[in-house]
């Protein structure tokens, strides 16, 4: 019975040292900690971005390795130091990267706006030209106007003197005044062989201003019907246009109406007044040109 009782006391004993020595086998919850945080960080962006932390979040970790194989009082401390420094060298890389974003998103934006600033200017500038070269184009174009407008007068004032016709400016533009007993016979609408030099003479003068709207208008005086007067003045006025197109004169610039004997311009009771009231007008629109 005796070497029975002592039998089992060493064998209990045995299982006892086995039990602790396998309990002290087992790494602690905190080592494990400090691994996982370890192997997370080295494989993630702190290996590249914050090398010196994981170089020691790494010595800390094999600190606390040594602390556990050697069954040491501090070991657990030791991982849970280790644990913080992994998750320190994450955080810093972390950090890094945000602000190397940063820059670069602010970087991106101030090249954005230079280069929005530079356009801007590049259009400005671009504006500036067209508004200088139109300014160069309208006073190009008025000085032209001008230089015709004195080109036209001198032309009026000599056709006045060699044609004797009259000339004048009113509400309706410059207006050339013919009178038809120069330019067709009594109660006709074909030309008189002396009519063409002076028409031609106004044809001339005409053409010094070939953007201008041309109008002529036939008058008669009273004597005839109202019909017969309108219908031989609308047939003098269409042979004076018909004749200033064939010398030179575009016939998209120019119309030809007949009044009759509506606007007379002296008393028909008299053989002077009648014959004033017998007359070609041929008006040139002085609005401007479009």
């Amino acid at each position: 019975m005796k070497h029975s009782f002592f039998g089992k006391s060493a064998l209990a004993l045995v299982l006892a040292a086995a039990a602790t020595a396998c309990a002290a086998s087992q790494p602690s919850p905190e080592l494990v900690d400090a691994r996982a945080a370890y192997a997370r960080a080295s494989t993630g962006e702190a290996r590249t971005v914050s090398p010196t932390a994981l170089h020691d979040a790494k010595l800390a970790l094999d600190n606390a390795e040594q602390k556990f194989n050697d069954n040491s009082d501090g070991a657990r401390d030791a991982a849970y130091v280790a644990t913080r420094k992994a998750q320190l060298a994450e955080v810093l890389a972390q950090t890094a990267l945000a602000k190397r974003d940063e820059e670069s998103a602010r970087a991106k934006a101030d090249s954005d706006l230079r280069s929005s600033a530079q356009m801007t200017k590049g259009q400005l500038q671009q504006t500036q030209q067209q508004l200088a070269a139109k300014d160069q184009q309208l006073e190009q174009e008025k000085a032209a106007r001008a230089e015709a407008e004195k080109k036209a007068r001198e032309a009026y004032t000599k056709l006045a003197a060699a044609a004797a016709v009259a000339v004048k400016d009113d509400s309706r533009g410059t207006v050339i005044t013919v009178p038809a007993g120069v330019l067709f016979a009594s109660g006709k609408s074909d030309l008189l062989g002396t009519a063409s030099t002076r028409l031609e003479q106004v044809a001339e003068a005409l053409k010094n201003e070939p953007d201008r709207k041309i109008s002529i208008v036939g008058h008669t005086d009273s004597q005839g019907s109202d019909q017969s007067n309108m219908e031989l003045s609308q047939r003098r006025a269409a042979t004076v246009q018909n004749f200033f197109i064939a010398h030179g004169i575009p016939a998209d610039k120019v119309t030809a109406t007949g009044a009759g004997e509506s606007q007379p311009v002296a008393d028909n009771n008299t053989a002077e007044g009648r014959a004033n009231n017998r007359r070609v007008e041929i008006i040139i629109d002085r609005s401007e040109p479009r």
